[in-house]
């Protein structure tokens, strides 16, 4: 039976906080500080084991090989070159699955099959790195070649986010529904990192049929405030969309498009006036997942800075008291990640799929859930500063902790 199934990135063992990426406010507010890459990734395994319990199916892809030596050797990175070039071979921001991939389910393609293309990220060089490596990943959990069709990235240079761009609807995860890709425009003071060249690309590769792939603008202001990708200001879940009023260019355009291809459309509509762009992305209100639970009833799962805000908390309580689609709203700790810019709905890729499907290596349990954590637990480093970054003891310590996990997972082919 098709479910949306969450896969989230463990958070890898060289997680720090080197401050790469631009237009990430909080990535750069936090540059230089020490990281928790062992905090970090039982955060991210205690939120996978909520959602499990709630929802039943989770998933979750691996850290990528770190330090990336290839990288370090085609950028000839030595003590004369720019310190960000090397931490970026170090980076763990592939833990941000929902950069993974853009996924297409089945009931929507024209051969009925499930279409994952990955991410190229061309606009850093500390994510645009990471797309051969996620792809060999995705070829493996997604290996059934009668279910999956897997893409290569779009070429360069048409910028290509993934997921963080894409907003599924549908009257429920396994009946066909509209796709909707969210572009930006460049010129701005931040980079615009999704084309609509590679929206549509993607939209081809998938074989969508042209009226239910729709194309929105993200507004401008959004990107510029912060908001680099369209998540950390609009969210979605089966006929439901959960926006910051300033999320799109044109707001009622892009309903109205939305509402076009999909007439079921709910729209839960923040108002500026009551939480402020500033504010929502500080928070991070947007970038939660909105899922429906097994019984009925759709739950918003946020950080826990939204509890700690008094206006988003106060939308979120009014929200529930008035007997909208959205009946419950929980925080969850994933404060390592919210440091470095990506809050729950960064860390996960949602895939509608079979269960039966998926290498089950992938998919999490109970028992696989504790091992994950002893693994973690026993070898990820207890804190990383961001000077530390190319010294031989880190490199050997983070490079044998992710292969214990491998190991642990019966997963070495991808060492």
């Amino acid at each position: 039976m098709l479910q949306e199934i969450n896969f989230d990135g463990i958070v890898g063992p060289s997680h720090n906080y080197a401050g790469l990426s631009l237009g990430n406010i909080a990535s750069a507010k936090h540059q230089g500080n020490v990281s928790y890459p062992r905090a970090a990734a039982l955060q991210g395994v205690a939120k996978m084991r909520g959602n499990l319990a709630r929802l039943g199916v989770q998933g979750f892809l691996l850290p990528l090989p770190r330090p990336n030596d290839g990288l370090l050797r085609a950028l000839a990175v030595d003590e004369t070159a720019e310190r960000g070039l090397l931490a970026a071979a170090w980076s763990a921001s592939s833990m941000w699955t929902a950069n993974a991939a853009t996924v297409s389910p089945a009931p929507d393609t024209a051969d009925g099959k499930c279409h994952l293309t990955p991410a190229n990220l061309v606009t850093m060089i500390h994510r645009a790195q990471e797309w051969p490596d996620t792809k060999r990943q995705l070829e493996i959990a997604f290996g059934n070649r009668e279910h999956f069709t897997l893409h290569d990235a779009v070429p360069p240079s048409f910028g290509d986010e993934g997921a963080a761009n894409h907003i599924r609807l549908c009257a429920s995860h396994g009946e066909p529904g509209v796709e909707v890709f969210v572009y930006g425009k460049p010129g701005g003071k931040f980079p615009a990192r999704q084309h609509v060249e590679a929206c549509r690309a993607v939209a081809r590769l998938h074989g969508l049929v042209p009226e239910r792939a729709v194309f929105v603008e993200q507004n401008p202001a959004a990107i510029e405030a912060g908001a680099f990708h369209n998540d950390v200001v609009a969210v979605a879940n089966e006929g439901v969309i959960f926006a910051h009023e300033l999320a799109f260019a044109d707001r009622q355009a892009a309903y109205d498009a939305m509402r076009k291809a999909f007439p079921a459309l709910q729209v839960v509509e923040v108002p500026d006036s009551a939480v402020s762009l500033a504010e929502a992305i500080k928070t991070y209100l947007f970038n939660a997942q909105l899922v429906t639970l097994p019984e009925g009833g759709m739950v918003l799962i946020v950080p826990e800075e939204c509890r700690e805000s008094p206006s988003v908390w106060r939308w979120c309580e009014q929200m529930i008291a008035s007997n909208g689609p959205i009946r419950q709203v929980i925080p969850v700790d994933v404060r390592q990640s919210m440091a470095n810019g990506g809050g729950p709905a960064c860390l996960r890729l949602r895939v509608v799929a079979d269960p039966e499907t998926v290498d089950p290596r992938f998919l999490l349990s109970e028992a696989k859930a504790e091992l994950l954590e002893s693994v973690i637990a026993a070898n990820w480093p207890e804190q990383i500063d961001p000077a530390d970054l190319g010294s031989e003891a880190l490199k050997n310590s983070v490079t044998s902790a992710r292969y214990a996990l491998l190991e642990a997972l019966d997963l070495t082919e991808l060492g």
